[in-house]
């Protein structure tokens, strides 16, 4: 069950990345309190917060352009990327179009791979899926970093891999020699791809797991399917060169905003999931709430179900809210995009509250005259560069 088509974003924390976070007490240390009072050591934000620190290193290294270069081979892989976004991920592809076009490709393509990995698990043919099959997946992935593409999607891919951090990121820091370039080439190579062999490890998950125990386990595995794609997609967007904020920050915002689709997805889906046998809620939240497996596949609407949705989404818009400290720090020509993103995707929340938290048998859906009514207010946030605009 991966993201949405949404991302970042650019997908907690004010850095908004700090030092890992330990869960004692009532709130976590940056502001955002926890459902359950129990002590759970920080092992799945320790893990990504790793991975975060090195992603943000990337952007203070440039590494040479290398791929695929018959345009015309590459312009059709792009154009049939964005047919795929189109046809399946209709909110997503509208917010594609704010974009500029260099920017609106290589989302396109980081959409497309991340689709194409999802329906391993989630597609037609999951049911003859095997983690060996995800090795295979795993092994494609490493030469599509290497520029050994397989078909045209994964052309659209290395190409674009092979250009960012470089091309449209304004804060690359620290400039090299040509030796020193081709020295950490390899060492970079295979940095870049973490977040999407991250991914990869979700899908696994999907394979073997259909219970979580608690909001840790959970964490790392919204990290692992919907926070990845927020870590993949910052470089795309950029960083404003006026930004004061570290990029840690701004990668962290990132992470923050996938953590929050996701979420919202297993909010959105949790009847759909119910009757597939797969519960993507915490376990122990729920058993303190009273609500037993058997109610979720019944999609019994109680009393209890609705007062543990209400806890539910008030932690996917905390989220949300640290997402949004990061949006005024990218390139202003990523900034609609982003902000249209973040309020469309937020809006299923709403939903769920005016459907009366029934998620099992009544879809969140979010009609087109919100979606384009969206679009002034993200506008006016993205012009005044801050999310407290309104």
């Amino acid at each position: 069950m991966a993201a949405g088509g949404v991302v970042w974003v650019t997908f907690p924390k004010q850095n908004l990345i700090p030092p890992p976070r330990k869960r004692f007490g009532r709130k976590l240390r940056t502001g955002v309190p926890l459902i359950s009072s129990t002590a759970v050591r920080a092992y799945s934000e320790e893990k990504v917060h790793e991975v975060v620190l090195k992603q943000a290193a990337l952007v203070k290294q440039q590494r040479p352009n290398e791929g695929c270069k018959d345009w015309d081979l590459l312009n059709e892989a792009y154009e049939r990327c964005g047919e795929v976004c189109a046809e399946h991920a209709k909110t997503f592809y509208l917010g594609t179009l704010l974009m500029t076009s260099e920017r609106r490709r290589a989302i396109w393509a980081i959409y497309v791979w991340c689709r194409r990995t999802d329906e391993l698990v989630d597609g037609p043919n999951a049911s003859h899926i095997t983690p060996r099959a995800l090795d295979t997946w795993e092994k494609r992935l490493d030469n599509i970093f290497q520029g050994r593409p397989y078909d045209l999607f994964d052309a659209a891919l290395s190409h674009t891999v092979s250009n960012y951090p470089l091309g449209i990121q304004a804060r690359c820091i620290a400039m090299f020699d040509i030796h020193k370039f081709i020295e950490i080439w390899n060492y970079i190579n295979k940095l870049m791809n973490f977040p999407f062999m991250d991914m990869i490890e979700g899908m696994r998950l999907d394979l073997l797991k259909t219970r979580y125990n608690n909001f840790d386990e959970l964490y790392l595995y919204c990290y692992y399917v919907a926070g990845t794609v927020g870590l993949m997609s910052v470089p795309v967007m950029g960083i404003a060169s006026e930004s004061k904020a570290s990029i840690e920050t701004v990668y962290g915002a990132a992470l923050a905003l996938g953590i929050a689709n996701q979420l919202t997805n297993i909010l959105r889906d949790a009847g759909e999931d119910g009757r597939r046998g797969r519960i993507y809620l915490p376990q122990d939240e729920l058993a303190s709430a009273g609500i037993s497996e058997d109610e979720i596949f019944r999609g019994q609407v109680s009393d209890e179900w609705k007062n543990f949705m209400k806890n539910q989404i008030k932690r996917a818009r905390m989220y949300f809210d640290e997402a949004e400290k990061g949006v005024a720090e990218l390139k202003e020509a990523s900034r609609w995009p982003v902000w249209a993103s973040l309020l469309l995707y937020r809006q299923i929340l709403d939903v769920i509250e005016e459907n009366d938290y029934n998620n099992f048998t009544k879809r969140a859906y979010v009609g087109k005259a919100k979606k384009f009514a969206s679009l002034p207010l993200a506008y006016g946030r993205a012009i005044m560069g801050t999310s407290k605009f309104f």
